[in-house]
């Protein structure tokens, strides 16, 4: 199991999140600045627009102002000028409408040059006034051409609603012209063309609002989108980084386990030695014994300690020095049955009642008979001796498509979960003969195979093993 101070020191990947994080706030800053670009573009065009068809109204009210009412009314009355001369004022008027009939204006007023006062305008209250023109009325007496844009009850900002009106004034000076001839002539007064432009900006305005929330939705979108994918990520990581710290602790304990074999298969290879000397020797000092005294049984004691000590050294270079298996095709159930009638006399001294429940197609499967046989006599030992004064014990056998499973159940108490915990580490054992190497050997003989092995409690009571093995199918 992992430390859990392990597991706090695993650090997720930030990085990226804090990259997402800023990355989106500045996406999302940048498509509202576009937004003000394109808006403010789109703003310059239409004030360039607007001020160039103003222009080119006064141009063509110049010429239809100066042939039919400056000339005819300066042959009929001698002068241009008469504020309260009815005849003047609807003849000048129904020019000006004539002229301007298919053009889109909000009014016209007419300044003259002298005294700043409006003879002419689309409001007949404003006929008379003085002083109205201002600045750009006198850059047009200087021949210069001038717009200003007057915006009304709003205001003109980034996330605000259009102003409520939104005029542009421009002011063309009104000049006398000469036939024939490109030249043009004095200044004779000052035209003032008002445009309602209010409509035109409340769509640039909408037109900014949708890219806004446009913008907002996809970045929204994308937020959620790159914060899943992140997470994801984050999840990954830390996984990978559990695994790693995991298959680090596993390495270590791998290394630890080899040079423990190596340390356990040298000693015992350099103890084996003599105890074969003393085995064949006490063999000798038995026979001789036996002539002489036939009641001596100190000779039997030897032999039957080194027969168990060289068993438990055997376990130790079994678990060293794994045997690679020699596979061949065998079968499962005559291996069980091997095993069976090796503990026969076992089984009927200590009363123990063998269930086989074997399914009727048992394939053959590659592997190696005697290591199998070693694995599982190991198994039924250990529920023989979980149940000293005698049980049941159930082998089950059944293949599902490429895979044979081996299930063993006794009736004995089972294994205590602080042991179940426990039981693969070598060396570790709850019986006071043993060397705790058993189970971990059968392991490693089942693995080897390309096998898995689970040993957990029965649903009632007793422990189950559940052995499984590849089947090659022809």
């Amino acid at each position: 199991m992992m430390d859990p101070k392990d597991i706090e020191r695993i650090k997720p990947f930030k990085l990226v999140k804090y990259f997402t994080f800023t990355s989106l706030i500045v996406i999302l800053l940048g498509s509202l600045a576009l937004s003000m670009v394109i808006a403010h573009r789109a703003e310059t065009m239409l004030l360039k627009k607007s001020e160039d068809y103003a222009l080119l109204m006064a141009e063509n009210l110049n010429h239809q102002v100066f042939l039919q009412f400056i000339i005819p009314a300066a042959l009929q009355f001698g002068q241009v000028i008469q504020l309260r001369n009815k005849v003047l004022f609807d003849r000048l008027d129904q020019v000006v409408r004539n002229t301007l009939h298919s053009f889109s204006v909000d009014t016209v007023n007419i300044f003259d040059r002298e005294q700043n006062v409006i003879f002419y305008s689309f409001d007949k209250k404003l006929v008379g006034r003085k002083g109205l023109g201002g600045i750009d009325y006198k850059q047009a007496l200087l021949g210069k051409s001038r717009s200003r844009l007057i915006r009304r009850g709003g205001f003109w900002g980034i996330l605000f609603r259009a102003p409520r009106e939104s005029k542009l004034r421009t002011y063309v000076p009104l000049r006398a012209e000469k036939p024939l001839s490109n030249i043009e002539g004095p200044i004779l007064g000052v035209f003032e063309i008002v445009q309602d432009l209010s409509e035109d900006y409340r769509t640039i305005i909408h037109f900014r609002h949708r890219i806004i929330v446009t913008s907002v939705v996809i970045m929204g979108l994308l937020f959620f989108i790159l914060r899943h994918v992140v997470k994801r990520g984050e999840q990954i990581i830390e996984k990978r980084a559990q695994e790693r710290l995991l298959l680090k602790e596993k390495l270590s304990h791998a290394k630890r386990l080899a040079s423990l074999g190596e340390m356990v298969a040298g000693i015992s290879h350099e103890i084996r030695n003599p105890l074969g000397i003393v085995s064949s020797t006490a063999e000798l000092l038995k026979q001789k014994l036996a002539r002489t005294y036939p009641e001596a049984r100190l000779a039997d004691v030897i032999v039957q300690e080194a027969n168990r000590l060289n068993s438990i050294v055997t376990d130790f270079l079994n678990f060293a020095r794994p045997q690679a298996p020699n596979l061949m095709p065998c079968k499962a159930d005559e291996v069980i049955e091997r095993n069976l009638a090796f503990l026969a006399l076992e089984i009927h001294k200590n009363g123990y009642e063998i269930n086989r429940r074997f399914a009727d197609d048992i394939p053959e499967i590659k592997a190696d008979p005697g290591l199998l046989y070693q694995a599982f006599l190991n198994i039924l030992m250990n529920a023989m001796q979980a149940m000293p004064e005698g049980g049941a014990i159930y082998i089950e056998l059944s293949a599902h498509g490429n895979t044979l499973t081996i299930l063993f159940s006794d009736e004995g108490p089972g294994i205590p979960d602080e042991t179940l915990n426990k039981i693969w580490e070598p060396f570790f054992t709850t019986k006071d003969k043993g060397s705790g190497l058993g189970l971990p050997i059968v392991k490693k003989i089942i693995e080897g195979h390309g096998g898995t092995i689970e040993i957990q409690n029965g649903p009632e009571k007793g422990a189950q093993v559940t052995v499984t093995l590849p089947v090659e199918r022809g």
